[in-house]
C-alpha cells in the first residue's frame, strides 16, 4: 500500500511541476490558487518567484531594446542635418564663380559641421563606453573639488593654445557621493565643448554652489555655441 501511495505522490508532483512549467514558459502568471496548502506550497512559491524574477528580466530587456532603437534614432536624426549642410556647402564650393571671401565662409561653415559631426560622434563613444564599464560605477563620498581640478588640468594645454580666460571661482570643499573618474569625465566633455565653440580670447568660468541638500555646478561661458 505504502509503495502505491508513493507512486501517486510522485505522479501527483511530477504533474503538478509539469503544470506550473507549462505556465511559467507560456508566461501565464501564477495565482495564489496554484498555491496548494502542505509540502507542495513551498515548491510553487518558489516556482512563482521564479517566474517573476524571468518576467522582471524580460520586461528589462524589452525597456533595453526600446532604448537602442530610440538612441539609433536619435543618432541618426543628428547626423542628417550637418551632412546635409556639408553637402549643400559642398556644391556651393565647387562653383567656378564663387568669390574667395564667400569661399572662406562657407569652408568656415563646412568645418563648423564637421566639428558637429565629431562631436556627436564622440559623445556616442562615451556613451557605448560608459555602457560596457556601467558594473564598475562604484561611487563613493569623496570631495568634489579635487574632481573638478582634475578635469581642469585635463583641459589646461587646451584653454591655452585658445588663450581662454579661465576662471575657477573659490568655493568650500563638499563631500559628494560621486565616482570621481566618470564625474571628471563629464566635466571635460562640457568643458570641451565649451572650447570648441568659443572665439579665441573668450571666457569660461565654473562655479560651485553649495546648497543645504545638494551641490550646484555651473560651466559658464561667453561662446556662440554650436551651430
Amino acid at each position: 500500500m505504502s509503495i502505491v501511495y508513493s507512486i501517486y505522490q510522485k505522479r501527483k508532483t511530477y504533474r503538478l511541476i509539469d503544470r506550473l512549467l507549462d505556465r511559467v514558459l507560456s508566461w501565464e502568471m501564477i495565482v495564489s490558487s496554484d498555491l496548494e496548502e502542505g509540502e507542495y506550497s513551498a515548491l510553487v512559491s518558489k516556482i512563482k518567484q521564479i517566474q517573476e524574477v524571468l518576467g522582471k528580466h524580460a520586461n528589462r530587456v524589452e525597456q533595453e531594446k526600446e532604448q537602442v532603437k530610440s538612441l539609433v534614432s536619435n543618432m541618426s536624426h543628428q547626423l542628417k542635418t550637418p551632412l546635409a549642410n556639408i553637402s549643400l556647402y559642398a556644391e556651393i564650393l565647387s562653383k567656378e564663380e564663387i568669390t574667395l571671401e564667400r569661399k572662406k565662409v562657407f569652408s568656415e561653415k563646412v568645418q563648423r559641421q564637421v566639428d558637429k559631426l565629431s562631436w556627436i560622434v564622440e559623445s556616442l563613444s562615451k556613451m557605448v563606453k560608459l555602457e560596457q564599464n556601467i558594473d564598475g560605477f562604484e561611487g563613493k563620498v569623496i570631495g568634489i573639488k579635487q574632481t573638478i581640478l582634475g578635469a581642469v588640468d585635463t583641459m589646461y594645454e587646451k584653454l591655452e593654445k585658445k588663450e581662454i580666460n579661465f576662471t575657477l571661482e573659490a568655493f568650500e570643499d563638499r563631500l559628494l557621493y560621486h565616482n570621481r573618474k566618470w564625474t571628471a569625465e563629464v566635466f571635460v566633455n562640457l568643458l570641451e565643448n565649451a572650447v570648441k565653440y568659443i572665439d579665441r580670447g573668450g571666457t569660461i568660468s565654473i562655479r560651485v554652489k553649495n546648497y543645504d541638500l545638494y551641490t550646484e555646478i555651473q560651466i559658464v561661458d561667453n561662446g556662440h555655441g554650436i551651430r
